[in-house]
């Protein structure tokens, strides 16, 4: 039996040392394989219905990994595109709670309305920002800049209290951290970070009942039958979350295809485990040498203030990590070892 380092050896070979999955994730072996199989299918002029497959075999992985029935995931390309669709099924006066500072994806959809009442509240204090007459609370469950997690749990609970519907985008979570959709009215992911994908694939779920959402970018792939869907107006919507479809990016979904099966098979909690084993290796050693992060418990995003001037010195030494806002943020992922945590280290008590 393969255990979790001989499968991550097998299929991330990285020449440098990087540490900026928050940003965007290695391709594992066999997902540039697999892109590589699209691409060439194109190139040769074959039929592309295995690339309309692997859309539906990534619907149902992604599925599973939120712990929602397949009918629930539509399938499309970014947050902006979904946050947009929620946005406008909302009625004008509407308001909508935010984090201060949270991705702009998650939160310029609801303010180029332009006819909501849009407000923010810091993420420690937002679920008791939650008030009657709000209609949305939308947030990230891990916060881009600095790896915060937003305290889920409770904001659910004050929203059902006051009857408003909860948005949450787990583009920074999914991938190491439990999803668990079924718990939101709307939740959302793009894939090319934590889940390991290319861009241009992201998946939104949404209630039994569609949530009062409108299919406004409904196009062909949004019927119930698509290819009898391609001219004319759509006649009959998908009856599962499909119709919020948009037309998908196929060869990142060949590659989502096989980066998604790699995640099944290492297993969220065995990701989990290993990444903040290093994230918090990393803070011990920020401490020892006089560095504080940001307080992010049980999140593999470490944000140290004021370092962020390194990022070009450390990047010309073979490490990536990313500058945001000031702030030296490093993630840590599964193809990460002892050793890269080391060497960063290393290069910043120089």
């Amino acid at each position: 039996m393969e255990t979790f380092e001989s499968l991550v050896r097998a299929e991330f070979t990285p020449k440098n040392t990087y540490l900026n999955t928050a940003s965007s994730a290695l391709l594992p072996a066999r997902a540039v394989a697999a892109l590589d199989a699209a691409v060439r299918l194109r190139a040769e002029g074959r039929p592309l219905d295995p690339l309309f497959a692997d859309v539906e075999v990534c619907r149902a992985a992604y599925a599973r990994l939120a712990g929602v029935p397949v009918e629930r995931v539509a399938a499309g390309a970014t947050v902006a595109l979904f946050s947009s669709l929620v946005a406008a099924s909302l009625p004008p006066g509407a308001e909508v709670l935010t984090a201060d500072d949270d991705f702009t994806s998650v939160l310029n959809p609801f303010h180029a309305r332009g006819d909501l009442k849009v407000r923010s509240a810091p993420l420690e204090g937002l679920a008791d920002a939650v008030r009657p007459g709000t209609a949305l609370v939308a947030v990230s469950a891990a916060q881009s800049a600095d790896g915060r997690i937003a305290g889920l749990p409770a904001l659910r609970e004050a929203a059902r209290f006051h009857g408003a519907r909860t948005y949450v985008d787990f583009s920074q979570a999914a991938g190491w951290l439990p999803v668990e959709a079924g718990a939101y009215d709307y939740t959302v992911a793009i894939t090319f970070k934590w889940l390991l994908g290319a861009h241009g694939a992201a998946f939104l779920t949404v209630p039994e009942d569609f949530g009062d959402l409108v299919p406004v970018q409904a196009g062909w792939t949004s019927g119930e039958d698509p290819w009898g869907s391609c001219y004319g107006p759509v006649t009959e919507l998908a009856r599962s979350a499909r119709r919020f479809d948009t037309t998908p990016a196929l060869f990142s979904y060949a590659a989502l295809r096989a980066s998604l099966t790699l995640l099944e098979e290492l297993g969220v909690d065995a990701v989990r485990a290993h990444d903040l084993t290093l994230a918090d290796r990393f803070r011990t050693g920020l401490a020892s040498l006089g560095h504080e992060p940001v307080p992010a418990p049980g999140s593999p995003i470490v944000s140290v203030p004021e370092l962020g001037r390194l990022q070009p010195e450390l990047a010309r030494a073979g490490i990536e990590v990313s500058n945001r806002a000031g702030n030296l943020r490093a993630s840590f992922h599964l193809y990460n070892t002892a050793a890269d945590v080391d060497r960063l280290l290393d290069a910043l008590s120089g």
